[in-house]
């Protein structure tokens, strides 16, 4: 079987598909909220009554449980709220500071290989960090995208620290994707503390803040509209939208 890396990561829609439609929140979008309007949207993209939609947004701070979470891996329950979540993984934690990234693709006009299109994501955050010098890098035995720490202390396996920069986790309906991705700007990396992120203890956590770049995150909005195009095909903003 072929890893993720070597897996073709060309999504682009068949010939004569309109362009995704690209949309930005301002301000915290509530969890509950955000969920509702995906389902709406996804079942609109399946009946063929809406275009894709790419939906780039902040939450309050929060866990989410995937469907393979386990209930030991919650260690502060009290802290935030907790949901449950049809998407694949484990827990993690969304908050300000945090680009959380919703897309909804039809699979159907692109390609129905769900490897293909984990791989895929990936190399749009990867391409996104590149844009900003920062090398990021995928592993086959965990989801997401990860960078070296050569400054922080060898794991006990003598292995270099890695850093996870970006989660990952989708669902599929009538092959219309949905939840996505985020990737941590400036979160408060102490509300990581409260669980076991992707049931991972072995690695950290950092962001592009943590990593020394000062930037915003309208900043990193630009340079992911340029990855995702490179692996997607085009986007335009939505009427009203940022972007």
């Amino acid at each position: 079987m072929l890893t993720r890396t070597d897996i073709e990561t060309n999504m682009l829609p068949v010939p004569g598909s309109p362009p995704v439609r690209w949309r930005i929140s301002e301000g915290l979008v509530p969890y509950e909220l955000a969920i509702e309007e995906m389902e709406r949207e996804v079942a609109a993209i399946a009946n063929g009554e809406a275009d894709e939609l790419v939906w780039l947004l902040e939450h309050p701070p929060l866990y989410t449980a995937g469907t393979s979470a386990d209930v030991a891996d919650l260690i502060e329950p009290e802290r935030f709220p907790v949901f449950a979540t049809g998407r694949g993984g484990e827990y993690t934690y969304h908050g300000p500071g945090q680009r959380v990234v919703y897309v909804m693709l039809d699979l159907k006009r692109r390609r129905q290989d769900v490897r293909a299109y984990v791989a895929a994501l990936e190399n749009v955050i990867i391409r996104t960090l590149d844009k900003m010098n920062v090398r990021g890098e995928r592993r086959e035995d965990r989801v997401g995208v990860w960078v070296r720490r050569p400054e922080k202390p060898l794991l006990p396996d003598g292995g270099m620290a890695e850093d996870k920069i970006a989660a990952l986790g989708i669902r599929l309906r009538k092959w219309v994707s949905f939840h996505g991705l985020s990737i941590n700007v400036d979160p408060d990396l102490a509300h990581f503390s409260g669980i076991v992120p992707c049931g991972i203890s072995a690695y950290g956590v950092t962001s592009l803040v943590d990593l020394g770049l000062p930037v915003m995150i309208g900043d990193v909005d630009v340079l992911l509209r340029e990855a995702f195009e490179e692996v997607f095909g085009p986007a335009v903003p939505e009427a009203g939208s940022g972007g």
